[in-house]
C-alpha cells in the first residue's frame, strides 16, 4: 500500500497544482512551505492551469502543517475561516476561532468533519504566539 504524501490530502479543486508539483518533483513539506512569492509566480507563468490563489493557500497549509502540526484539513477549514498566516492566528482569541469555524459551518449549512474543540483552538494560537 502507498503511503498519503502532503499533497494527497488536498481537495479535488487543487489537481492542477498537485498535478504540477508532482511533475516537478516538489512534495515535500518543507520544499512547498519555503516558496518565496516569486517562485509561486512563476509556477503560475509555467502552468497556467495553476492559481496564484490556489498555489499560495497550497504553501499556507504547508506552513501550518511543519509549524504547528496542523492537519491539512484542519488548515484548510482555517484558510476558508480568514486565518491565512501564523501571524494571524497567533492575534486571535480560541474562542474568537471556535466563533469563525461556529459561522462558516452555519453558513455553508454542514457540520465540519474535523473534532475541534475549544482546548484544540487554544494549543494552536499558544503554538502560534510561541512562533510570532
Amino acid at each position: 500500500m502507498k503511503s498519503k504524501t502532503f499533497l494527497d490530502f488536498l481537495p479535488t479543486n487543487f489537481r492542477h497544482e498537485k498535478s504540477f508539483f508532482i511533475q516537478n518533483n516538489l512534495t515535500d513539506l518543507e520544499k512547498i512551505s519555503n516558496l518565496s512569492e516569486l517562485d509561486i509566480n512563476e509556477i503560475q507563468k509555467n502552468s497556467s492551469l495553476c492559481t496564484l490563489n490556489n498555489l499560495r493557500k497550497i504553501k499556507a497549509i504547508a506552513i501550518f502543517k511543519r509549524e504547528i502540526g496542523i492537519s491539512p484539513a484542519e488548515s484548510y477549514l482555517l484558510l476558508h475561516c480568514g486565518v491565512a498566516s501564523i501571524r494571524s492566528l497567533s492575534r486571535l482569541k480560541p474562542y474568537e476561532l471556535e466563533h469563525k469555524i461556529g459561522r462558516l459551518e452555519r453558513r455553508l449549512g454542514v457540520k465540519t468533519q474535523t473534532k475541534i474543540t475549544l482546548a484544540i483552538l487554544k494549543d494552536w494560537v499558544f503554538r502560534a504566539q510561541r512562533i510570532c
